[in-house]
């Protein structure tokens, strides 16, 4: 699987949301603990639905946990 040029704030949030699991945002976003895993390594773009979901978790816009390098 090829890198995505798009890059994440994912980590960052989990630690500021008192640590919270990939596996509890997988829950929480409703898709596997592989798939954030993925994401949040830059393998991986996630759908435009999830990707709102997992804003929606953090209670941030999409652009504050997603951004495309110009």
């Amino acid at each position: 699987m090829a890198p995505t040029a798009l890059t994440n704030n994912i980590r960052a949030l989990r630690f500021q949301a008192g640590e919270m699991t990939q596996q509890e945002l997988a829950d929480a976003v409703g898709v596997t603990r592989q798939t954030i895993l993925a994401t949040e390594a830059g393998k991986y773009a996630p759908s435009l639905e999830v990707a709102f979901r997992i804003a929606r978790v953090f209670g941030v816009t999409v652009d504050e946990v997603f951004s495309l390098p110009k």
